[in-house]
């Protein structure tokens, strides 16, 4: 039997002991969690293994030390067990769906899902968030039983993290009171999905600066007229002035960031903890029928919205992020193209069995298909069917 203390967790915590469960019955492992064995379930996975050539703001050709959506998942993983450690919440449900976020992203970033959302129009539209969900339900295929990797209601919940209203309606109709059932009911997910989102925002908002910077698409120059850097830059710079040296300047960059980092998971800490305190939930469905009880203070909040606000200035529409963006858009769109034109093309294991013909069967098939890619094999298959290469 797992051994667990439960007296660890808060009343308002997911408890793996009172799960509501995984879609497919399974005896428990007699060593681990529901919820360690989703995250070890996760780990082990396919769609996971391929994040590691999946981007997030730079390709992965274009260097070896830029994010990728693996190393990005660790690091929301990381943040997201030490704040759900303070708050009593489970680490392990944290991790679980921390690491399985962006098992649904396309190659190319969010460029990837604009092109597909495109593409898929007429067939229902593509959201990464339900295509995470799509890839751990159906799309993994390792049982003999059933298919995806059947993991828990709440780490399920947790993974689908927007969904339109129509999608929640398709997702009721097919598991009544599942983990669509919420947008449906404008309920909340439990502490722990609400606490990825937000240490999702930390880690990318964070990162991207690291990146952005070594790429030179960037300055510190420039992220001085952001207050939540500006803050930590100048306290960085007071405490250790030798790191205004110019050969200091990488040293300078990763304190500064270290310090937002820490200001931005205890604010999280603190003004979450009072809005527990204040709201006294005693339970998961407690925590589901309140407002939103994670958050940042207002301050807090409005530095981040800032800091996001200049990224997306002079980052994410950055010219030579803009050019990439374009040659990714070919790449996909033309994919797709060819893959809907011959779904012959598509592996074994891809194309719609004989029969299911129908041309939203045959899309829904190629966007599974073009969404698992990594960058690297959609640039490769791109080349093979077209025979140009647009990205060196």
């Amino acid at each position: 039997m797992t051994s667990f203390d439960m007296t660890s967790l808060a009343p308002y915590a997911c408890n793996p002991a009172h799960s509501r469960g995984r879609r497919f019955d399974e005896p428990e492992a007699p060593t681990r969690t529901a919820y360690q064995r989703d995250r070890d379930r996760i780990v082990h996975s396919t769609a996971f293994r391929r994040l590691v050539y999946k981007t997030q703001v730079f390709l992965n050709h274009e260097g070896d030390l830029f994010r990728t959506r693996l190393t990005h998942s660790l690091e929301v993983a990381q943040l997201g067990r030490s704040v759900a450690r303070s708050l009593r919440l489970d680490e392990d449900l944290v991790e679980a769906i921390a690491l399985a976020h962006d098992l649904g992203h396309t190659p190319f970033g969010h460029a990837g899902q604009d092109v597909l959302n495109d593409c898929m129009r007429s067939f229902g539209g593509f959201e990464h968030n339900l295509q995470s969900l799509r890839v751990v339900d159906h799309l993994e295929a390792r049982y003999p039983q059933f298919d995806g990797i059947n993991l828990c209601f709440e780490t399920r919940e947790g993974i689908l993290k927007h969904c339109s209203l129509v999608n929640a309606q398709a997702l009721e109709a097919y598991e009544p009171g599942g983990v669509g059932r919420r947008f449906i009911d404008g309920m909340r997910p439990s502490l722990e999905a609400q606490l990825c989102n937000l240490t999702d925002e930390i880690a990318y908002n964070s990162h991207d600066i690291d990146d952005g910077v070594r790429s030179g698409l960037i300055s510190m120059e420039q992220l001085g007229q952001v207050a939540l850097f500006a803050e930590h830059h100048e306290a960085a710079l007071r405490e250790h002035p030798q790191l205004a040296a110019a050969n200091n300047q990488r040293r300078l960059l990763y304190e500064t960031i270290r310090r937002m980092l820490s200001a931005q998971v205890y604010d999280l800490i603190a003004h979450s903890s009072d809005a527990l305190k204040a709201a006294a939930p005693t339970c998961v469905d407690d925590v589901r029928r309140l407002p939103p009880l994670l958050a940042f203070s207002d301050g807090m909040r409005q530095q981040s919205r800032e800091l996001k606000r200049f990224l997306f200035a002079n980052l994410y529409r950055h010219p030579q992020v803009q050019q990439t963006r374009v040659k990714a858009t070919q790449i996909l769109s033309e994919l797709f193209a060819a893959y809907m034109s011959e779904p012959g093309k598509l592996p074994a294991g891809n194309a719609p069995l004989p029969g299911e013909a129908e041309a939203a069967t045959i899309a829904r098939a190629v966007a599974d298909y073009i969404a698992g890619m990594t960058d690297r094999f959609a640039a490769r298959e791109h080349e093979r069917l077209t025979g140009l290469q647009l990205l060196a």
